[in-house]
């Protein structure tokens, strides 16, 4: 008689797993409409985003003069908080290796940007997961705000509800880590790197930062961040604490050699 083959959890056992008695709570305000809010600190216009990736994208601290670079950067809210801050100054790199991705993102900048604040900006379009093999110690602060499992939209799409399986988080996490190593070689000593996602997974998020710490032992250190809830590496805010912002994961690392 052959032996009975293991199922796979479903969608809802899986992350049961992590949140356990809150996971109904969580999941219901995953659901909910999402309520982005209006960006327009030194745009032309307003950009609507969700209010935690503001938070996120400030968390970097980009300052006048910084050279900056968005690995991950469409749509483009994240990078027109970054170009507001540096205020037509420094330089700023937003990549995305999708070129549907990619044109929407320059949508985006030509859009809400003055010209003035779009002459230091630089769209490409590189596999970030290997930035490092031909840039090296060259940027002042990095976000990172990695592909990931969006679970919030999986839950409202039948059909990538359907196609989901605990494989995909395995799989992102080996790409997140792969583009945070580059990054972490890609900017300077002193230098920041901002990694965030949309996920609510653990194995994206902080165990992406632990698995860092483990293969690059002594070079880098987190900077505690007020914001979210506190994770073993960084922090998480979730929409069934925080009024319907997120989710978004984010953690800040300081270079150290």
């Amino acid at each position: 008689m052959a032996k009975n083959t293991p199922t796979a959890p479903s969608f809802d056992e899986y992350y049961r797993q992590f949140y356990r008695d809150r996971w109904e709570s969580l999941k219901s305000a995953l659901l909910e409409e999402r309520r982005p809010v209006a960006y327009e600190e030194g745009l032309l216009r307003p950009y609507h985003l969700d209010e935690a990736s503001i938070v996120a994208a400030r968390a970097l601290g980009t300052r006048e003069g910084d050279r900056v670079l968005d690995l991950c950067a469409a749509p483009g809210g994240k990078t027109l908080v970054l170009a507001t801050a540096l205020k037509g100054s420094g330089s700023l790199t937003a990549n995305d290796r999708s070129s549907a991705r990619r044109a929407r993102l320059r949508d985006v900048v030509n859009d809400h940007l003055s010209e003035k604040d779009r002459a230091n900006i630089t769209i490409t379009s590189h596999d970030a997961s290997k930035w490092s093999l031909y840039e090296r110690d060259a940027y002042d602060r990095i976000l990172l705000d990695a592909p990931c499992s969006s679970e919030r939209h999986v839950l409202s799409d039948e059909k990538a509800l359907r196609n989901w399986s605990p494989s995909r988080p395995r799989r992102l996490a080996v790409n997140q880590f792969a583009m945070l190593a580059s990054a972490l070689e890609a900017v300077v000593a002193g230098g920041l790197i901002l990694y965030s996602t949309c996920s609510i997974n653990p194995l994206e998020n902080e165990e992406v930062i632990a698995k860092l710490e483990k293969r690059r032992a002594g070079r880098f250190e987190e900077v505690v961040l007020d914001e979210g809830e506190r994770r073993s590496f960084g922090s998480i805010i979730l929409p069934d604490a925080s009024e319907g912002k997120g989710p978004l994961y984010m953690c800040l690392i300081r270079r150290l050699g």
